[in-house]
């Protein structure tokens, strides 16, 4: 097993992509911190994870709430003994053009993403310097890289995460932590099943034009990347073994987006 007995802390793992890189882990070996808004959200991952043969807890953390943060780590301490992996996986999305755009939504996206990554690493960093290293993985998205229309909060906050991974890397690597930041294309989530239906009235088009036209528009075979693809490069990236992957953006979109 790659991460056999690696202690893991994923935010935003009640479901979707954070839910399959948690049950990816357990079976993996790791020791996984499920955190969540609440437990009741994270309390079925840790079970399944439990079920399949795993190790598991469930943290109520708010990535917003820098006490909960610094306490939810802090019990991961306590109950494991220390933190070898943090992926700040923790998202939101509002779809709106930039001239209709309300600041309280801008403020809540950047908010969860971006504000929500600096105190699980900084979290996390603390406690790594202290016992000799680490990884930090960030859920990132093609539009780490590149825009789309009606997301400038998201996109935003998707490259500021790349810039706070490389910051990290460099920062990180005389103690001994490396970064890397996962940059997936469309993946059926619930939320990017929120998205069609919100994508179609705005651009006047149907939830099936998004779809093809726009979602998976630039993908080299038009197909969603899965919640399987991502968790395997989680998994890899975590059990990589020296800096020689370290602050890079690592994309996994059908092509959509190539560097």
């Amino acid at each position: 097993m790659r991460l056999n007995n690696r202690i893991a802390l994923i935010t935003g793992a009640g479901r979707g992509i954070g839910r399959a890189i948690a049950e990816h882990y357990g079976r993996e070996g790791a020791r996984v911190a499920v955190a969540d808004l609440t437990l009741e959200n994270a309390q079925p991952v840790v079970d399944a994870i439990e079920q399949a043969g795993g190790t598991a807890m469930a943290l109520a953390m708010d990535v917003t709430d820098e006490q909960a943060v610094d306490a939810g780590v802090a019990a991961i301490v306590e109950r494991w003994g220390g933190l070898d992996i943090a992926l700040a996986n923790a998202g939101v999305q509002h779809i709106d053009p930039l001239h209709k755009l309300d600041y309280k939504h801008w403020r809540t996206v950047i908010n969860v993403h971006l504000d929500g990554a600096f105190l699980v690493t900084r979290a996390a960093l603390r406690e790594m310097y202290a016992s000799g290293g680490g990884t930090l993985l960030y859920m990132g998205s093609v539009h780490s890289v590149e825009a789309s229309p009606l997301k400038a909060p998201y996109v935003a906050a998707k490259h500021g995460m790349l810039g706070l991974c490389r910051a990290v890397a460099k920062e990180g690597a005389e103690h001994n932590v490396r970064s890397n930041i996962i940059c997936p294309g469309f993946v059926r989530t619930p939320l990017v099943d929120k998205q069609i239906p919100e994508q179609a009235k705005e651009l006047g088009i149907s939830e099936d034009e998004v779809i093809r036209n726009v979602m998976l528009k630039n993908t080299v075979d038009g197909k969603f990347t899965t919640l399987e693809d991502v968790s395997e490069l989680a998994v890899h990236l975590a059990a990589f073994p020296s800096a020689a992957m370290t602050g890079q953006s690592i994309v996994v979109s059908h092509g959509w987006h190539m560097q």
